[in-house]
């Protein structure tokens, strides 16, 4: 049995390890790319930049895949389960265990259709019972860029629904467009979750 699952639901969401089978890396590519529709508003705070070759999404694909079977973390497509968008690709969600220290830090991006429908806060539900439940982790992180107004509203929004805190300001913290940038990092603790209830 690998660390991870394969495959989760929540109440809106399906969440399906990434691998070459279960998300073509050209699927992704068109997503993905350097003129696909609102490129620009998704990568504007990220970490990545858009793709100038479908081999860069092959490649990032595999990457997701053996990640997932050595046991050093685990990315998700995420794609609703009804309305009329069900099925289809809205984005990313990741959790990456730093086993050592007992702690995960988690990670999503969404296509803009799926912007303000609360899929973020819905996805880090799940993702803190993977972590706190199933991987016996202690501390679940997550970080926004310090201009990513919508990311902080998601974000602050889930962290106090689950006893959570804002920890502060970590300086040259991400690397974006070459640049070493800060970062505004949350962290929510196994009691905190286990404190409301979930």
């Amino acid at each position: 049995m690998s660390l991870f699952p394969a495959e989760m639901e929540s109440k809106r969401l399906r969440y399906e390890q990434i691998t070459p089978e279960t998300l073509a890396p050209l699927e992704l590519y068109e997503h993905v790319r350097q003129d696909a529709p609102h490129i620009e508003d998704i990568t504007r705070h990220v970490t990545w930049d858009p793709y100038d070759h479908p081999k860069q999404a092959a490649e990032w694909v595999r990457a997701c895949a053996d990640s997932f079977e050595a046991g050093e973390g685990a990315t998700y497509a995420l794609r609703p389960r009804e309305g009329d968008r069900a099925g289809e690709f809205a984005g990313v969600a990741g959790i990456h265990p730093d086993w050592e220290r007992r702690r995960t830090s988690l990670g999503t991006w969404l296509r803009k259709p799926f912007w303000g429908r609360g899929y973020s806060g819905e996805r880090a539900g799940q993702m803190l019972k993977l972590a706190f439940d199933r991987l016996d982790l202690e501390l679940v992180t997550v970080s926004h860029d310090p201009a990513n107004d919508n990311s902080q509203r998601a974000i602050e929004r889930y962290v106090d629904r689950f006893g959570g805190h804002r920890e502060g300001r970590i300086r040259n913290d991400i690397v974006m467009n070459g640049e070493p940038r800060d970062s505004i990092r949350y962290s929510i603790s196994r009691e905190e979750w286990a404190a409301t209830g979930r």
